[in-house]
């Protein structure tokens, strides 16, 4: 059965390191906006870009999801909000959902942001440690106990 799995987490918590295990393991299609920003030479900074890019995501994953395909979506998801529009559709849609919040402390964030900054490929988003501190600070909604009960454990893995 198809499921959506959704992470949840600030830049360098590991997202992408997750989520590409977790495809492997299901099968799934994983959908990484940053990604497809830097195929198409887009600032990563470019937020209204992403939000777009982000919303073509969403409808290629409805459709995965629909087909029976499962699909691992690393956006992000800082908002409640958010999570609940992605969560209520997908239920909608008669398909699971997994929650996985990547709690990352900030110094560990900032070391791991600090070596892609100076090792990432030609292209890369700098992100300062002000940068951080300010989305997690501002932006950033951790999920609390309550959210986390509203989505599906994962499934045994093998």
């Amino acid at each position: 059965m198809a499921r959506l799995v959704l992470l949840c987490g600030l830049p360098g918590s590991g997202k992408t390191t997750a989520a590409r295990a977790l495809a492997a393991e299901l099968g799934a299609l994983r959908l990484c906006p940053d990604e497809w920003m830097s195929t198409l030479e887009v600032d990563l900074f470019d937020e209204p870009m992403r939000a777009r890019i982000e919303a073509l995501q969403w409808e290629l994953a409805q459709e995965l999801l629909q087909l029976g395909q499962s699909v691992v979506i690393e956006w992000g998801v800082w908002s409640r909000s958010e999570r609940d529009t992605v969560r209520e559709r997908a239920r909608e849609l008669g398909v699971p959902v997994e929650l996985h919040y990547l709690d990352t402390p900030l110094d560990v964030l900032w070391e791991r942001v600090r070596a892609r900054n100076e090792n990432g490929p030609p292209g890369t988003a700098i992100i300062s440690y002000e940068n951080l501190v300010d989305w997690s600070e501002h932006l950033f909604e951790p999920p609390t106990a309550e959210e986390l009960s509203l989505f599906d454990p994962p499934t045994p893995r093998p």
